[in-house]
């Protein structure tokens, strides 16, 4: 076992040019979701050339595939890359605020960043491939690319459809995003439920807006009063779920929900009411039964709001994402693994970026720039601790992530890698583009990729060839779940709906003046 440990680190090492390389095409792709096609293309392409095979456009989603190479009978052990970057942070690699070249702010960017963390991954699950075909360890390796992640689409839409049904176990790695948890694993407290939904309105009727008794031959006369439309009714709805929020569910947990206006308008400048308006809701919460409440409330608010502009609305699903599920089995053995590998280490090169950084905003460049915690260990048991300290001890979940999904299906670890971040003065915080630019820059983002792949590799290595402690997970899995799959306390898949495909969501187009975002580069 350790002689197969030795050859993932070692591939890891020997492979960290290419996988750099890779890391930095899918964060300059920076592809956003449900629009991933460059991105997405790149992974089935690279995974088909290192041998697996390729199922393109899994669950019915254009930028998602399942990726298997199998070395004989054994388990399946599951991993994904993300590449769903976010729009209106387009941050070249540079320590200086500006845009990727050819391209404006508003276009779309790496933030997390994805392209690290589906590089990471996959790095880590060539090298345990490598490991397997030296040391003859049977099993099977499943890789799958999840689209959308920042509206939590893809992984509820693949567990419905099975594809999560044959993991043995599964590895979700993500860059360090919030203390505690960095180079760390989540213990308890796992991500909560996420929530997504778009509310749309039509005014398909306009002619028909207090038309009694006008005496006019022609309903929609320039000199009429015309219908509210579609535009108010969402303007309606923007407002009221504003100022109701705290009448729909009471103080006493951490939770959120943010909008974002996907379309509206479809109307000239006549006496015509808009006729369609679609706005997006994202709710994170901890339990089911707290989600479907807050959309009992949208509910509400959407059909008044439409009522009174003279509209009808629809209610269209973009995401229904599970919450956690622990499993101490799997995370103890891949925070041992983190433990053997060490948090990541920034060199000169590295330092000097962040120093220019510093020296660009103003500040004193810093002998260290990075912050102390990133090259540090975080025993889960104590961020767990930490964690728990701002939260109500009734509130069993804390943010959101799809990873869950992963987490109904078979023993799941969720790990983090302290990812570059800068350290600020008292009272100085720094702005995102900062963070932006270093996830694109080799020196500063490769060395979290690096060790994310080493403990990939190795944890995955572990439950190929450890059958006790596999069967150690899958017992606490079912005990968790009251039985496994379809157990007691077993949570099935939330997804009732199709892939939201058709939506104006963000993207970049090309016309004849070449690839742009769907805001223009330059005015005019």
């Amino acid at each position: 076992m350790d002689q197969a440990k030795t050859t993932a680190r070692d591939t890891v090492k020997s492979r960290m040019g290419e996988i750099s390389d890779w890391t930095r095409t899918i964060w300059d792709y920076g592809e956003t979701a449900w629009r991933e096609y460059k991105s997405c293309a790149f992974y089935v392409d690279l995974l088909r050339r290192e041998g697996f095979e390729v199922e393109e456009g899994s669950a019915g989603m254009p930028t998602a595939f399942c990726a298997t190479w199998s070395n004989g009978e054994g388990p399946t052990i599951g991993g994904y890359a993300e590449y769903d970057g976010i729009p209106g942070n387009c941050q070249a690699a540079e320590p200086v605020k500006k845009p990727r070249p050819g391209l404006g702010p508003h276009a779309g960017g790496h933030t997390d960043p994805h392209s690290a963390l589906g590089t990471g991954a996959l790095g880590g699950f060539l090298a345990a491939k490598a490991a397997m075909e030296k040391h003859d360890i049977k099993g099977t390796l499943k890789f799958f690319g999840e689209p959308a992640e920042k509206v939590r689409a893809s992984k509820p839409i693949h567990a419905a459809a099975g594809y999560y049904d044959d993991l043995d176990a599964a590895i979700s790695f993500h860059p360090f995003y919030m203390a505690p948890l960095c180079n760390t694993v989540r213990w308890d407290t796992h991500c909560g439920v996420g929530y997504g939904v778009i509310y749309e309105f039509t005014c398909d009727e306009p002619e028909t807006w207090m038309a009694a008794g006008e005496g006019s031959p022609i309903p929609a006369s320039h000199a009429a009063a015309r219908a509210p439309g579609a535009t108010d009714a969402l303007n309606m709805m923007y407002t009221s779920a504003k100022a109701l929020r705290e009448h729909v569910m009471a103080p006493g947990q951490s939770w959120s929900m943010n909008e974002t206006i996907i379309s509206h308008g479809q109307a000239t400048a006549d006496n015509i009411p808009a006729q369609i308006a679609q706005i997006q809701y994202f709710i994170r919460i901890s339990e089911v039964k707290d989600a479907e409440h807050v959309i009992r409330g949208l509910d509400h608010f959407a059909e008044n709001a439409a009522r009174m502009n003279h509209c009808s609305w629809r209610r269209h699903w973009v995401a229904k994402s599970r919450p956690g599920l622990p499993n101490h089995t799997i995370s103890a053995a891949t925070y041992a693994n983190l433990e053997t590998v060490g948090a990541p280490v920034w060199g000169d090169e590295a330092k000097g970026f962040a120093r220019a950084i510093q020296s660009e905003l103003g500040l004193e460049p810093m002998d260290e720039p990075f912050l102390k915690m990133t090259t540090e260990l975080k025993d889960p048991k104590i961020a767990e601790a930490e964690m728990r300290e701002i939260l109500p001890p009734s509130q069993r979940h804390f943010t959101s992530d799809d990873y869950t999904e992963y987490c109904w299906h078979a023993p799941t670890v969720r790990l983090y890698i302290g990812r570059p971040a800068l350290e600020a003065p008292a009272g100085y915080a720094y702005p995102a583009w900062t963070m932006n630019a270093m996830g694109g820059y080799a020196a500063c983002i490769d060395p979290m990729v690096e060790v994310a792949a080493q403990v990939v590799a190795m944890t995955a290595l572990d439950f190929l060839t450890d059958a006790d402690l596999l069967e150690t997970a899958q017992a606490e899995f079912r005990e968790r779940t009251g039985g496994g799959v379809g157990g007691d306390k077993y949570l099935a898949p939330l997804c009732d709906y199709e892939p939201p495909l058709n939506f104006r969501w963000p993207e970049y187009v090309t016309t004849a003046r070449g690839e742009d975002w769907v805001i223009p580069t330059m005015p005019g």
